[in-house]
This record gives C-alpha cells, sequence and structure tokens, in this order.
C-alpha cells in the first residue's frame, strides 16, 4: 500500500499483518479520492477507525488543510505514527480514541472519510453521532466504504445518499446534507 498522489506521492506505508484490519486497497483509494478530488484542497478531514491511515495520510498528501486520524488498536496506532512520519506530512493529528466515543472531541470537518469493520454495524450509529455532535460542515461530505453486502439506507437523519460506486468486495456510499 502506497501513497497515490501529492506531496508524499509513493511513499509505502506500513500496515499490521493478521486480520485485525483490511486496509483500503489503492485501487479502490484511488477511485475514492477520483470521486472527491475537488473537496479534498485545503479541507478539514476526518478519518474514522483509521487503520494504516491510508485514507487520512492519502488526504493530506493531496492537499488538505488539516487531517484528524481516529484510532483505539495499538497496532495500528504504532502503524500510524510511523506512516506519519515516513511521509513528512505535518498537517496530521493522530487521536487515539474509540471511535464511538470519541466526537465529543472532535471539531467541524468538511470530509469525513469512514472505513470501519465490514458488516459490524457501526455506519448508521457513527453517522448519528457525527449530526448529534455536529461535526460535519453543512457543505461536507461522508464517505465510507463498506462491504457491498451492507445495505445501507438512503437517509440517516438529515443527509441523503449522495453516490454509491461499487469496487469488488467494497462499495464506497457518499452522504451530504439534503439541500
Amino acid at each position: 500500500m502506497r501513497v497515490i498522489s501529492g506531496k508524499a506521492r509513493g511513499t509505502i506505508l506500513a500496515t499490521i499483518e493478521g486480520t485485525t484490519t483490511r486496509p483500503t486497497t489503492d485501487r479502490v483509494k484511488e477511485s475514492i479520492f477520483n470521486l472527491i478530488q475537488f473537496r479534498i484542497q485545503n479541507a478539514r478531514v476526518l478519518d474514522l477507525f483509521a487503520g494504516s491511515g491510508a485514507l487520512g495520510i492519502e488526504a493530506a498528501s493531496r492537499g488538505a488543510e488539516s487531517v484528524t486520524l481516529v484510532e483505539n488498536f495499538r497496532k495500528c496506532h504504532e502503524a500510524i505514527k510511523y506512516n506519519i512520519e515516513k511521509t513528512g506530512l505535518e498537517n496530521i493529528k493522530l487521536l487515539k480514541a474509540e471511535v464511538m466515543s470519541c466526537f465529543m472531541r472532535l471539531e467541524t470537518y468538511d470530509v469525513i472519510l469512514m472505513d470501519p469493520p465490514y458488516s459490524k454495524d457501526f455506519v448508521v450509529p457513527a453517522i448519528e453521532k457525527i449530526l448529534e455532535h455536529n461535526c460535519l460542515d453543512e457543505n461536507g461530505i461522508i464517505v465510507v466504504e463498506h462491504s457491498k453486502v451492507d445495505v445501507l439506507p438512503e437517509t440517516i437523519g438529515s443527509l441523503k445518499l449522495e453516490k454509491q460506486k461499487k469496487y469488488g468486495i467494497a462499495m464506497v456510499s457518499i452522504y451530504s446534507y439534503d439541500q
């Protein structure tokens, strides 16, 4: 796995071994950033369930103003710290916290990236917490990578499913405020 574009382009990222995490493939990551490329420059980005930090690091490399990564698993946290150091990107903040209990500590973001464990029913509760704590800017988007077998609702609170694309076993869903 590597950084695809931007300041840290080509940097190989560390991941943890085993089945605890499922890193986003370069193909899916590139597809995600093709879908949202015009929203990243100077954006405030939040990466929930960060894993290796690959999505947030990609956003930072592509010109995000700031990126906050949230991850609780110790081995992932260590990999993220290593990856941040290796890329030399300075606009990244790493928060060691359980995602579902961290929202009071967060700010408002333009882009929220989520890649939770597949088929664990984290998506809707996490988005409800994002809305409850006003973590998404009124013009912001939430990008969710999930299993293609997970059926997400058309609306969650005041958010509407804007776009959905399938990539092998993965699905990418983008939510925005229904305006």
